[in-house]
């Protein structure tokens, strides 16, 4: 019977061994393809709705955690403005947790290509960690830290901003991973392959460095405004684009001051390193229709956001202004990531050869 069973185990094994290899490919499935962008699509309904919550000062709208005064249909929430907000952001985001969980199986389930499941994994672990650092932003929330002025709840609101447009990219680049142009390799540019010239050409790997340092810059630049945010420092210098004195640098400093004066100034510095990237982009031969378009959409995103921006000063941070403000900057690092994503589309494809190999 010890040996009946073993056998039996054994054979169960190797089928399943082998409807997974007879299944995992690399091939373009347009229904994972497309529920993948769906996710892509749906963070951002989380991130408008925490935003939205940060905004209005909602965060603590329900004491409790995981559910809302105890229940999942907490009584107020749709006619009370902070309880609708709180709640919708809980909401959503249990939603983008099935959302996570149903993509990491569908890749590892029809996925050959081993770094695009373990980033499947890897997107499911943020999704994981945020819905901790939500909860214990919450339950910590009366937790007072010696030496500063924010408790350890609201301490933990930065970590969660920043570790959602950290989810917002790797998102983005499951979704750009399964799409047709990559899998099938016509984007419309030798970007997108291993021809010579864009491997190893100066012309290619100067427009990867740009691509790169620019995504970089727009995350760190997310990184200073939520620290600013959850600071309350949206209006330590309350005039824009001069100071109250009518200069340019502030005549009294102080931690709220520095945080938004170097906001202002990573702003200005992302200014002339995007129009770079746009205009490198939009000359390059090698670049293709989706690139061009890319470039577009980088400047009008870049002018959008630095309106917002304004806008968001110039009323005293209203609430829809700055929500709209934190959008925009997740759209114009999702753009300049998936950019930079795409020119190391060849490096990518000699880690995984196209082939059935799981």
């Amino acid at each position: 019977m010890v040996g009946t069973g073993s056998s039996l185990s054994c054979a169960l094994r190797s089928l399943i061994l082998l409807i997974m290899i007879s299944t995992r490919t690399v091939s373009y499935r347009p229904a994972l393809a497309w529920f993948a962008a769906l996710s892509s699509l749906w963070v951002f309904g989380v991130v408008t709705l925490g935003a939205f919550t940060t905004s209005i000062h909602a965060g603590m709208a329900f004491l409790d955690w995981p559910l809302s005064n105890g229940s999942i249909n907490p009584e107020g929430w749709l006619s009370e403005i902070d309880k609708f907000a709180e709640h919708s952001h809980r909401l959503f985001g249990m939603v983008m947790g099935f959302l996570a969980i149903a993509l990491v199986v569908c890749l590892h389930r029809y996925e050959a290509r081993g770094w695009l499941r373990n980033l499947g994994w890897g997107s499911l672990g943020i999704v994981i960690i945020q819905g901790i650092l939500g909860g214990t932003r919450v339950l910590q929330d009366s937790i007072t830290v010696p030496g500063f002025a924010m408790t350890l709840g609201e301490m933990l609101r930065i970590p969660h901003g920043i570790l959602a447009q950290v989810y917002v990219c790797t998102l983005f680049a499951i979704s750009v991973s399964l799409s047709r142009p990559w899998i099938e390799g016509n984007s419309g540019s030798s970007a997108s392959g291993d021809s010579p010239r864009n491997g190893s050409g100066e012309l290619g790997c100067g427009l990867r460095r740009l691509a790169l340092a620019s995504t970089l810059l727009v995350f760190v630049q997310l990184i200073v405004a939520a620290l600013m945010r959850h600071n309350n420092a949206g209006l330590a210098i309350p005039t824009f684009p001069l100071t109250p004195e009518g200069g340019l640098i502030p005549a009294h400093w102080d931690f709220r001051v520095a945080l938004h004066f170097a906001h202002r100034v990573m702003a200005l510095v992302l200014t002339g390193v995007l129009v770079w990237l746009a205009i490198a982009l939009w000359r390059s031969p090698t670049m293709g229709k989706g690139f061009k378009l890319s470039a577009k959409l980088i400047v009008g995103l870049l002018f959008v956001q630095i309106l917002l921006g304004a806008i968001t000063v110039w009323s005293a941070r209203n609430p829809y202004a700055s929500t709209a403000h934190v959008i925009v900057g997740a759209s114009l690092l999702a753009t300049v990531f998936t950019v930079s994503w795409w020119t190391y589309r060849s490096s990518f494809v000699r880690i995984q050869p196209l082939s059935l190999a799981v």
